[in-house]
């Protein structure tokens, strides 16, 4: 190989190299892609939506890194999440990253009653917001199908859901959605200890969180060190099950905030 064939190949090997550690510094630090899998966040955020989320908004951890490999004790450079933030946290179980909204900050208490949120012993304030409707066939990559209100529904008919819109103490207002009477209705009072959080997703009567302890598959108490990021606005969104079929992009959620 000649002098000059060999540098091009130095060369080559440098960019990729240079590439690889700008894009870790990026994910590590700044910035991680995430794809939504589940119902859980509807409609706030639907299966198919991808996002990036802002790791430098509440600092970093282990977490933080990929494989929890950041050598890291605690939290440092922490700051404080909002109430009704959209978070992306690793599952102090599973280990795989999870998103929910934080809606019971530490020293809260926070209890379900006939699918109302009550925090600190106050109700948080709904409102009517008409019904979210979508049709009945398979979403996303996994091919999950939704769950109604209007239960049974056949492939290709109208699933619909009761939608309200909840204000929560600091006036966030977001929507929830609700499916019908399910035994996380109505909840004991919890504590949110100190350097915790409490968790619930949009979707009230789909999402394994705060309410069910970690051993059944929820998230339960969060301690703050599994934080990875805020979820700011949805990049792209594809409902189909690959992001190649573009007949199926959602262009009406591209670069929408998540509120």
């Amino acid at each position: 190989m000649s002098s000059t064939a060999k540098d091009g190949v130095m060369e080559t090997v440098k960019t990729v190299f240079w590439a690889l550690v700008i894009a870790g510094t990026f994910r590590t630090l700044l910035f991680q892609p995430f794809w939504i899998p589940s119902g859980s966040m509807k409609d706030t955020l639907l299966i198919g939506d991808f996002l990036f989320v802002n790791k430098m908004a509440y600092g970093y951890s282990r977490y933080s890194c990929p494989f929890s490999a950041c050598p890291i004790s605690g939290r440092i450079f922490a700051s404080e999440p909002e109430r009704g933030d959209v978070v992306v946290f690793r599952h102090p179980g599973t280990g795989a990253d999870f998103i929910k909204r934080l809606v019971g900050l530490p020293g809260d208490t926070v209890q379900m009653k006939d699918g109302v949120l009550y925090l600190n012993g106050q109700m948080v304030p709904q409102e009517d917001g008409g019904t979210f409707e979508e049709i009945m066939e398979p979403q996303g990559s996994q091919g999950n199908l939704p769950r109604c209100a209007n239960e049974p529904v056949g492939m290709g008919g109208t699933c619909i859901s009761e939608r309200k819109v909840e204000t929560l103490p600091n006036g966030v207002r977001h929507d929830v959605l609700n499916l019908g009477n399910t035994a996380a209705d109505n909840t004991p009072v919890f504590s949110v200890p100190a350097g915790h959080y409490f968790f619930m997703g949009d979707n009230r009567d789909n999402s394994q969180d705060s309410r069910f302890p970690v051993s059944v598959g929820g998230v339960g108490m969060l301690p703050a060190e599994y934080l990875i990021g805020r979820a700011d606005r949805i990049m792209f969104s594809s409902a189909g099950k690959s992001l190649f079929y573009f007949w199926t992009w959602r262009s009406d959620r591209f670069f929408k905030a998540v509120e």
